[in-house]
């Protein structure tokens, strides 16, 4: 599979890049935060995403959406990375997506998704870093189940309409199996939510689960058998955080190279210095190889390869180390200036920083392909 987009990913790309330029540039991100807007993101956008069909992208055309690839999906995600843009669409209309394809849940959910009138919210992760654990249990209570636990830094939470949960419903909070996947109302009694502002300004809450209550219907797929669709949501939303860091270190590039070009220290411009130009080159290829390791686990997600776990992983830290690279890069080319609030290189910092934790960070990565290679 050749590693450039095709000709009609091509015009998304345009389309996409002119829409999310013009109506969620980083100023938009600044307005949010300064009102100290307590969605998070912008409804109206949201429903501007659904009037332009993004937010139907992963789902079939029999099902009222576009029925593409992940390729186009993060073709999206890498301008909402490139501008910052706040938007529910990496957990909603991705990973969500992809954890309920197949299920009853889909035909419930997926119009309104469709639609940019339901938000998804993924309770995955129970401690401060991402591990391949579940801890969180789920036992037989009547015709249901009750929920006792806790989820942390789950993004949307607080304003969502669908919480998808991963619980333990049998074996030990480490084991791979007896994990089951739970559409879970966001109005449910015994339902703690709180909402924290994270360093990049998004908003994500930590719930706490006290009995909650629910009925055999809520489950997605299978009882004890949610590993499969837990892993799908991880490999779309992984690979989906990839193209979005990937958006955010090729904006910070785009803007260090502007700064280059028109500072000017001692009468020189300061992309003059040799230096200076030797970082930038270094950086740029950095970006590449990371655009070829996200492209590729696109691919093979699309084409359902049984690599593409591995792929994921490799373009998960791969992003994560470029992205870190361009934004550390970004603010010391900037100087001083970097980290003040009036330029907006700081704000890329930031959000790389959150991306990068998202669903296992680069260690967490490296350490998963060691692994699997034996180490």
């Amino acid at each position: 599979m050749p590693l450039y987009l095709d000709d009609d990913q091509t015009t998304l790309q345009d389309t996409i890049r002119d829409f999310v330029g013009e109506n969620a540039p980083v100023s938009h991100l600044r307005s949010l935060r300064d009102v100290d807007d307590r969605t998070g993101f912008s409804r109206d956008l949201w429903k501007q995403f659904a009037e332009m069909g993004f937010t139907g992208i992963l789902v079939g055309e029999d099902q009222g959406g576009l029925g593409l690839g992940h390729v186009e999906a993060g073709v999206v995600l890498e301008e909402i990375g490139r501008n910052l843009s706040p938007s529910p669409f990496l957990t909603t209309a991705v990973a969500a997506v992809e954890a309920l394809k197949g299920t009853p849940h889909a035909e419930r959910w997926y119009p309104g998704i469709v639609a940019g009138e339901t938000v998804a919210a993924l309770a995955i992760d129970e401690t401060p870093k991402h591990r391949d654990r579940v801890a969180l249990k789920a036992e037989r209570a009547g015709n249901g189940f009750r929920l006792t636990g806790a989820k942390r830094f789950v993004t949307h939470a607080h304003v969502a309409d669908l919480l998808i949960v991963a619980a333990r419903t049998a074996g030990a909070a480490e084991d791979a199996e007896g994990i089951t996947l739970f559409a879970v109302p966001t109005d449910a009694a015994r339902l703690d939510k709180r909402a924290e502002r994270l360093a990049d300004s998004s908003i994500a809450a930590h719930l706490d689960f006290d009995g909650v209550e629910v009925d055999a219907d809520a489950v997605i797929g299978e009882v004890d058998a949610g590993r499969d669709p837990l892993d799908r949501l991880l490999r779309a939303g992984r690979t989906g955080a990839s193209a979005e860091l990937l958006g955010v270190g090729g904006g910070a590039m785009a803007m260090t190279v502007g700064y280059l070009k028109e500072r000017k220290q001692f009468g020189r411009l300061i992309g003059e210095y040799q230096a200076l130009q030797h970082r930038a080159a270094h950086l740029y290829s950095e970006m590449e190889v990371a655009r070829a390791a996200v492209l590729k686990a696109q691919q093979l997600l699309d084409a359902g390869s049984d690599k593409a776990e591995e792929a994921v992983s490799v373009a998960k830290a791969m992003t994560a180390m470029a992205t870190t690279l361009s934004v550390n890069e970004g603010v010391q080319m900037h100087g001083g200036i970097g980290m003040t609030d009036e330029y907006d290189i700081g704000f890329y910092m930031k959000r790389a920083r959150v991306l990068s934790e998202l669903w296992g960070d680069a260690n967490f990565h490296a350490d998963r392909l060691a692994r699997a290679a034996g180490y």
